[in-house]
């Protein structure tokens, strides 16, 4: 076999990053879970043995844990006091979960990615689905935090939440919000419906916007959040793509599989394929509303 020596060493200079950014993870996560960023985002600059007392932890570990901190770049280190210091900026991904930028909910996902992996490895050589409600428990909760911050809170009321995405379609003048019993709802004559982050995920998405198109007004409203995503592999080949394929790899498109009509759409399907989808299933007007580095915010009309 005949290789580049240059360009082997050159890709295992990447990798050395890749093997870091893999083994921070779960630092990350202990972090999280311990108290350690939160600590020292209210403190600022600390020993090890002033947030191992603070914290209520063993001073040994949590020495080695901010010495791997520092080493990532996550925290500032003093060589002359020996003190270390989680600068503010940090602080709003590491320590508060109300920032749009908070972090180790993503670290909770990818624990149950690496948990899931005899599921998955079961998958490819089936082609079976592997339903959400069979990934790991961390999953459900990393979802839950990561994206709240960037969306909308899960905690809300449900009627806010409606609100806010109403605002977003540009459509809070022409809907009536009311609050009722899960028995008042007819089902059909609704002003305005949302779906966020999950159509993709869905087996039958084709049958969903049927269900969508019959359940709204003649001048309804459906508003579909899906990830960020271009029509085109080749342009989806870039640090937001590479997050989104693996996570639709790992959990979204065996999601689909597992469900009747295994569409698989996958977490890049892109507006063109969602327009064809939704158009099919019966819309005549679709537009994309707005979007994000993260997310594509679509209108649908009957």
């Amino acid at each position: 076999m005949q290789f580049d020596e240059q360009k082997m060493q050159d890709f295992m200079g990447r990798m050395v990053g890749e093997f870091g950014a893999i083994a921070s993870a779960p630092l990350i996560a202990l972090g999280d879970r311990l108290g350690l960023y939160k600590a020292m985002s209210e403190k600022g600059w600390m020993t090890s043995t002033e947030l191992a007392e603070h914290t209520e932890l063993a001073e040994r570990y949590v020495r080695e844990w901010l010495s791997a901190q520092a080493a990532s770049g996550f925290i500032r280190y003093d060589a002359v006091t020996g003190k270390y210091q989680l600068e503010n900026e940090m602080a709003m991904c590491f320590a508060v979960e109300t920032s749009p930028a908070f972090i180790p909910g993503f670290c909770d996902c990818a624990e149950a990615m690496f948990r899931d992996l005899p599921k998955l490895e079961a998958a490819f050589r089936t082609g079976l689905g592997v339903g959400w409600h069979q990934h790991y428990p961390s999953l459900f909760k990393g979802t839950e935090r990561f994206f709240r911050p960037v969306g909308f809170d899960y905690h809300e009321p449900s009627i806010q939440r409606a609100r806010e995405a109403a605002d977003v379609a540009g459509v809070s003048d022409r809907v009536r919000f009311e609050v009722a019993a899960a028995k008042d709802f007819p089902g059909t004559g609704y002003d305005f419906v949302a779906f966020f982050d999950c159509l993709h995920d869905m087996g039958d998405p084709i049958g969903a916007a049927v269900h969508v198109i019959e359940s709204l007004k003649p001048d309804g409203t459906w508003m579909i959040v899906e990830p960020f995503a271009n029509d085109r592999l080749e342009d989806n080949l870039n640090p937001i793509g590479r997050i989104f394929y693996s996570a639709s790899t790992m959990i979204c498109t065996g999601a689909s599989l597992a469900q009747e009509g295994k569409m698989g759409l996958g977490a890049q399907a892109g507006e063109a394929r969602l327009r064809q989808v939704v158009t099919t299933g019966g819309f005549t007007r679709f537009r994309r509303a707005h979007e994000t580095p993260f997310n594509l915010v679509l209108e649908a009309r009957p």
